[in-house]
């Protein structure tokens, strides 16, 4: 069965921008893959990172929490030096 997102031809893009708490934010939105995107699928779901953003993201761990305190997309970054409380922004 394939997952249908509502986004027919786009997949979700992972990215790495300045600003937030900390230096550095992550951020996602569901987007056309560009050339020059770096691509993978986890569990049905198709990414897409620019080559910045996968330099920062390199090893990290994308999940999802829909638990009790329903935060929502949770990311992993193995290369942050430091992360902000809100869990959304790093250096």
């Amino acid at each position: 069965m394939q997952k249908d997102l509502g986004a027919e031809g786009k997949a979700l893009r992972l990215l790495v921008e300045s600003g937030g708490c900390s230096g550095f934010q992550y951020g996602m939105s569901f987007d056309e893959p560009k050339a020059d995107d770096q691509r993978c699928e986890s569990e049905g779901v198709s990414m897409v990172l620019d080559a910045t953003s996968a330099a920062y993201l390199s090893g990290s761990h994308v999940d999802f929490d829909d638990g009790l305190q329903g935060k929502g997309f949770e990311i992993k970054n193995p290369n942050a030096q430091s992360t902000c409380g809100c869990g959304k922004s790093f250096s």
